[in-house]
């Protein structure tokens, strides 16, 4: 895939026309990580935008005793780390490949002139402020009103509609291990299994590998009503 292909993929420079995406792919600096490789820590300052061409990254805030408690994952022609860019602040939380990762990131300054030199991607920006405000204030009530089993079947639904792939089931190949899931909810690994366990019984869910198929989707909804 050519760079301006990727930022074509990326809903911030969908607006963009061709010569605008080459001479933007020309600021671009490739970078590639490992499984577990930390693309950032919170407290780092914020010099780029990230753009993920291939893999996963996780997005996590990590408290002072050790307690993990993953935010989001970001895929595929996803890019993230904006909010810090735009006021100077640190970041806020700390980033994790899940699989080899290869991104794209384009500094501070190139990314803070290209809004200035193009209003329809500063107004893209904005939709996606907008976009991760409404993931965080669901992700809050999700975990203030809902059980650990409604909570579970809350996140399998939003990564099967992310990132799943339609084979009948719907097929979530993420490469998040059942304690990661358990960081996204705020359990216990056990108690994570225990709820996958029930829902593979009931019909809801299959499992193969780090696979998880969606069986039923409305079933699954049924378990995040208060």
């Amino acid at each position: 895939m050519s760079v301006p292909d990727l930022l074509r993929r990326v809903s911030l420079f969908a607006d963009l026309r061709e010569d605008e995406l080459a001479a933007l792919a020309g600021c671009l600096g490739r970078r590639v990580f490992a499984r577990d490789m930390i693309l950032f820590h919170k407290g780092s300052p914020a010099q780029s935008l990230y753009l993920i061409e291939s893999g996963e990254v996780r997005i996590f805030a990590l408290s002072e005793t050790g307690h993990e408690i993953t935010l989001d994952v970001y895929g595929p022609g996803e890019c993230f780390g904006e909010t810090a860019l735009l006021d100077g602040n640190l970041r806020s939380t700390d980033a994790m490949a899940l699989e080899k990762t290869v991104t794209y990131t384009l500094r501070r300054d190139d990314f803070l002139r290209c809004l200035e030199q193009h209003p329809q991607v500063a107004r893209r920006v904005m939709g996606l402020l907008v976009h991760r405000l409404e993931h965080a204030t669901a992700y809050a009530e999700n975990l203030a009103f809902l059980d650990v089993a409604g909570r579970v079947a809350a996140v399998l639904l939003e990564l099967a509609a992310r990132y799943g792939s339609e084979h009948g089931s719907v097929e979530l190949d993420l490469h998040l291990t059942q304690a990661e899931i358990a960081s996204f909810v705020c359990a216990s690994r056990e108690m994570v299994n225990r709820v996958l366990a029930a829902y593979r019984k009931q019909g809801l869910i299959a499992m193969e590998g780090n696979t998880i198929l969606v069986l039923d989707p409305d079933g699954l909804r049924h378990k995040t009503v208060c």
